[in-house]
């Protein structure tokens, strides 16, 4: 096992990708001359070349349309958004184009491309810049859509992005990129999309957790464990597909759920969760399925203001004993 950075695993999965077909390219703001906006790319232009790893103009329309093309004609692009609250500009693109023509088309075209960047809140940077946009991008059918939560499942799960021959939303977290963990070494280490993963096994309640909340869901189990409670805590890996059968196995055991979600609460990839629990497990549950997520606001610009925004360990530990009525 190696031990790497967030974005030292998403350049390795990129990397072993691109050395094993040349149809692959990287194209994005920054990517190539300046090594990525978060280092990301680092050396891969030296690596590859100027045909390979593209920087592109401020232009995320352009440039994911470009994609589109080429993923029409046998490339394999990887897009990066600087962050994924750039990516609303080339919303007609995504969720009009890539994500509907191979339908539309009879089948007669695929779309084996990748968007991936920085997706949620990154800190101070206001509004325009700290949107969850999972369930944006879940909501539209010919889209898949994928949240890694450690190094190891942001390698595995985009190695397994690059392949398919769909196109995948790779949401990565740009506070998470510095993250180290250990990585498989083991030749051509892939985790398939669809797959969630139960990261403890516990029988007191279900802790459904991604991304940057894994986290907070890996220290309320510590927290319910002091006090004699086991959680089970699941990451859901990809978003969609989303693994509802593991989930529901879970409730089934449990009787109790809590899902951190840093989106805003309304028609969220949490408020989907909950809904699929009672319609598939609804005489299991012991207590409502409570939710713990940003709140229904646009995002805060002053730290004290973010940090309340944000989910929050303490809120999640306390919904925990709620449902679980201690």
């Amino acid at each position: 096992m190696a031990e790497l950075q967030f974005r030292e695993a998403i350049r390795a999965a990129m990397t072993e990708e691109m050395e094993r077909d040349e149809d692959i390219f990287l194209i994005g703001e920054e990517v190539a001359e300046y090594d990525g906006a978060y280092k990301v790319s680092q050396g891969m232009l030296d690596q590859f070349g100027p045909k390979r790893v593209i920087d592109t103009p401020i232009s995320e329309n352009g440039f994911a349309g470009l994609g589109i093309g080429a993923a029409m004609n046998g490339l394999r692009p990887i897009v990066e958004f600087m962050t994924f609250n750039f990516s609303f500009v080339a919303f007609d693109q995504l969720l009009n184009n890539v994500a509907k023509i191979r339908y539309m088309s009879g089948g007669q075209f695929s779309f084996p491309i990748v968007f991936r960047g920085p997706n949620g809140a990154a800190g101070q940077l206001a509004a325009t810049h700290n949107t969850s946009v999972e369930s944006f991008y879940a909501h539209i059918p010919g889209l898949k859509v994928v949240s890694p939560s450690t190094p190891e499942d942001g390698k595995g799960l985009l190695k397994a992005a690059i392949r398919d021959d769909d196109p995948v939303v790779f949401l990565e977290s740009e506070r998470m990129y510095g993250l180290k963990g250990e990585v498989s070494d083991e030749d051509d280490f892939i985790l398939p999309l669809g797959k969630a993963h139960i990261v403890q096994e516990g029988d007191a309640v279900t802790i459904v957790a991604n991304g940057k909340d894994y986290y907070i869901a890996l220290e309320v189990a510590d927290r319910l464990s002091e006090d004699g409670y086991q959680a089970e805590v699941i990451d859901p890996r990809t978003i969609r597909p989303m693994d509802f059968d593991t989930i529901i196995e879970s409730i089934k055991k449990t009787n109790r759920c809590v899902v951190i979600d840093e989106s805003n609460p309304f028609a969220s990839i949490s408020s989907e969760i909950a809904f699929q629990i009672q319609e598939r497990a609804f005489d299991y549950l012991d207590a409502p399925v409570k939710r713990v997520t940003a709140k229904d606001v646009p995002a805060p610009y002053a730290k004290n203001l973010m940090d309340y925004y944000m989910p929050q360990a303490d809120d999640a530990y306390e919904a925990c004993r709620q449902v679980m009525y201690v």
